[in-house]
């Protein structure tokens, strides 16, 4: 990896912008190779930055901002120098390697799909979530960038989440399974039955999994239309905050009363930390010619931290050379 390697950092996105977005690139600082790009009203950066600001991070003026609730096109359209559209074009230009955000994920995903076109081959971009489970981690994809598309665009969708599960996430030959309403061959819609025909030709494909199969069982990749995952996303949040929120609620208000609970905190505090967003930062939108992480809207410090090491590591792997040379073995051998 070059000493030069950027990453262009929303400033401005997210619910809690610009303070948590800054300092995860202060926590960043030395963890990472790369220069930090904080982009943004540099007003509003520079209070939540020290007076001797790192050499490692860089300011680059924005002055407009697009909002959570801002139409995607229109606000592309219409804040032409706002921190999201100035990443984006950092980004095309060379200017930047890496664009990670917590704002807007339409604008985010219309932008980046509009500014930098997809990869030799591929037809439509997907996020690939990182997801816990009892055996570790998957890789859910598309999680919310392509809700319409044809079966051949999942086959897409798989073969580039095995190279990032081989390079970024570290797992070896990675597998592939079809998230379905039953694990036998041709179960589910016309739709999975032709999915399932074409991803058989390939030796990476382990065939159906079920939405129970998810939390339990041993995976590496698991591919759906962003319909299909976003639900799945939203529904696994959700679950895991009734979860935690439960545990908490049941504890006893006095603190005399929660001394016999205690054993059970450092029983649970691993879990907490395996169902914490903010532990796997960012989701990569994948298939187009750059990479863009995308953060939850509600990111913390720790979560733009770590979206900015999983940024430098695409970069230090050089991850879409990668994905574009797979992208054309495999469709070829199809």
């Amino acid at each position: 990896m070059s000493g030069s390697a950027k990453i262009a950092l929303d400033a401005m996105g997210g619910d809690f912008a610009p303070e948590a977005v800054v300092l995860g690139a202060l926590e960043a600082v030395g963890v990472i190779k790369s220069q930090i790009v904080l982009i943004g009203k540099e007003a509003e950066i520079r209070k939540f930055l020290p007076s001797n600001v790192p050499s490692q991070i860089e300011i680059v003026h924005a002055s407009e901002v697009v909002e959570m609730d801002d139409k995607p096109i229109d606000a592309l359209r219409k804040k032409k120098d706002s921190s999201l559209n100035v990443a984006i074009n950092m980004v095309k230009d060379g200017r930047a390697d890496v664009m990670v955000s917590a704002g807007n994920t339409g604008a985010a995903t219309a932008g980046a799909l509009l500014g930098w076109r997809q990869l030799p081959g591929v037809h439509r971009p997907a996020i690939a979530t990182t997801m816990p489970n009892q055996h570790g981690q998957f890789l859910l994809l598309d999680a919310g960038a392509s809700p319409d598309v044809s079966p051949e665009h999942l086959v897409e969708f798989a073969i580039l989440g095995r190279v990032y599960a081989e390079k970024i996430m570290g797992k070896k030959n990675p597998k592939v399974h079809l998230l379905n309403i039953g694990e036998e061959p041709g179960k589910g819609n016309a739709f999975a039955k032709q999915v399932q025909t074409l991803m058989a030709a390939h030796t990476w494909f382990a065939g159906n999994c079920e939405g129970k199969d998810l939390m339990k069982s041993d995976l590496d990749i698991v591919v759906c239309d962003a319909f299909v995952g976003n639900i799945v996303l939203k529904t696994a949040e959700g679950v895991a905050e009734f979860f935690l929120g439960y545990i908490k609620d049941s504890m006893p208000s006095n603190k005399l009363a929660q001394i016999p609970y205690f054993p059970l905190k450092k029983l649970f505090a691993p879990l907490k930390k395996q169902m914490d967003y903010a532990e796997y930062g960012g989701s990569p939108l994948l298939g187009l010619n750059h990479i863009c992480f995308i953060c939850h809207g509600r990111s913390n410090s720790k979560a733009i931290k770590n979206a900015l090491i999983q940024a430098d590591k695409a970069i230090e792997s050089n991850l879409i050379e990668l994905m574009k040379a797979d992208v054309a073995k495999e469709l070829t051998q199809s």
